[in-house]
C-alpha cells in the first residue's frame, strides 16, 4: 500500500492467506486461523478462536550446507513425542534454511509444550 501526497490509500496488491506464525492454531484452538479465513472470504461468522491447549509451533527449515533431495533425521522420534503434529509442505528439494514445514506440539501448560518444542528442534533435521 501507498499513501499519495493527498493522504489517500493506493493499495497495489492483496494476498490473503493465513499467516506462518499462527500455524499452532490448527491444533491448539477450537477454528483453526484457516478455517477463520475460510469463513471470511465466504462472508461467514468468524468461528470460535478459544484455546483448547496451550500449543508452541516450531519451523521445521532445511540445515545448513544442505541442498538436494530432503531426507528428514529424527521424525520417528518427533512423532514419538506425544502431543507433536508433524506438518511437512511436500518440498522435495530442501536448501539452507527453507522451510520444509512445520511441527505443533501441545501440553497441558505451556511450559509444558515449550519443553516439547525444544526437543523437536534439537532432534528433527532437513538434510539431503
Amino acid at each position: 500500500m501507498f499513501v499519495d501526497k493527498n493522504g489517500n490509500v493506493l493499495v497495489n496488491e492483496i494476498a490473503p492467506r493465513p499467516h506462518n506464525s499462527g500455524h499452532h492454531s490448527i491444533e491448539g484452538n477450537v477454528s483453526s486461523q484457516y478455517e477463520n479465513h475460510l469463513r471470511a472470504i465466504m462472508n461467514w461468522p468468524a468461528g470460535d478462536t478459544s484455546v483448547l491447549s496451550p500449543a508452541v509451533m516450531v519451523n521445521i527449515l532445511g540445515e545448513k550446507g544442505f541442498t538436494g533431495n530432503a531426507l528428514y533425521e529424527g521424525l520417528d522420534a518427533v512423532l514419538d513425542i506425544p502431543g507433536s503434529f508433524v506438518h511437512l509442505y511436500g518440498k522435495k528439494i530442501t536448501k539452507p534454511f527453507r522451510k520444509m514445514g512445520h511441527v505443533t506440539v501441545i501440553a497441558p501448560t505451556l511450559e509444558e509444550a515449550k519443553q516439547k518444542a525444544l526437543q523437536v528442534k534439537d532432534v528433527l533435521k532437513v538434510v539431503a
